[in-house]
């Protein structure tokens, strides 16, 4: 379904939605977001990104904005660079959650990230969205799950992404929220409750806007509960099957200005 009127919250995910292939965001989608913003809507970016990884997106911005983290743990202060509310995986259930992963998938890699850090095992092995540390911190498990995290992370080179989510959340699922970004062989966690859905509507509600009012935009399973909630939700064409099929609409991929296309029919 099309908006009757215009909505007044935009709410997107950013890698695979508008965020290219090469890690850009282009200017015809920048500038179509100032139309929606000149048209009075309200815009947010939701990410699984944690706010040590915005530093650019923010820039491209125009350092202004909110943005909501790490699937929903962390809202973030694009002006100011600060932690504006945080909804964290307790400790006990953090070292739970990991025992029983190790137990589900032998040979897994366990992290724990909170906005600025990220701390792991000495068998997890670093991807693409850890290359900006210079160190990962080995811990062992009393340090890694001794106080609580933004998330939890499991990597392992010998499952995708879909696999790994197949097998963790029946161990899992009832102790943290899990997920999955498409991240290399990753799985990840938050805490439950917590969603990028359940994040926009704390949002929304403060702005007072009905979720009839909302428009979404995601690309992967992380994206789902968002998609579900929202007013109206659009999936890129480069989406996963999963989104593909639950949208409303499907729209052009990342890498084709899709979400542009969008607003600058919305806010002509």
């Amino acid at each position: 379904m099309t908006p009757r009127t215009s909505p007044r919250l935009v709410a997107t995910d950013l890698d695979g939605t508008i965020v290219r292939e090469d890690g850009t965001i282009s200017a015809r989608t920048l500038a179509a977001f100032g139309r929606a913003e000149r048209g009075g809507a309200r815009f947010v970016l939701v990410t699984g990104r944690p706010p040590r990884l915005m530093g650019r997106i923010a820039e491209a911005f125009g350092n202004r904005g909110v943005a909501i983290c790490a699937n929903g743990a962390l809202t973030y202060d694009m002006r100011t660079g600060r932690i504006n509310g945080e909804r964290l995986i307790p400790a006990d259930a953090l070292a739970e959650a990991a025992r029983l992963l190790r137990k589900v998938i032998p040979g897994i890699g366990i992290a724990v990230e909170n906005a600025f850090d990220l701390a792991a095992d000495n068998r997890y092995q670093a991807g693409v969205w850890d290359d900006g540390l210079a160190e990962i911190p080995r811990l062992d498990d009393a340090e890694l799950f001794g106080r609580a995290a933004a998330k939890l992370l499991g990597r392992h080179p010998d499952h995708t992404a879909d696999e790994l989510l197949a097998l963790a959340h029946p161990a899992i699922g009832r102790i943290v929220n899990t997920y999955h970004s498409n991240g290399w062989s990753l799985v990840e966690a938050v805490a439950p409750e917590v969603s990028k859905a359940s994040a926009v509507a704390a949002l929304a509600r403060k702005y007072g806007i009905a979720r009839g009012e909302v428009i979404a935009f995601g690309d992967m399973p992380n994206d789902l509960p968002l998609l579900a909630w929202a007013g109206t939700s659009y999936g890129m064409a480069n989406a996963h099957r999963d989104v593909l099929a639950a949208v409303d609409h499907v729209i052009p991929g990342n890498d084709d200005d899709g979400v542009a296309t969008v607003l600058e029919t919305l806010f002509p």
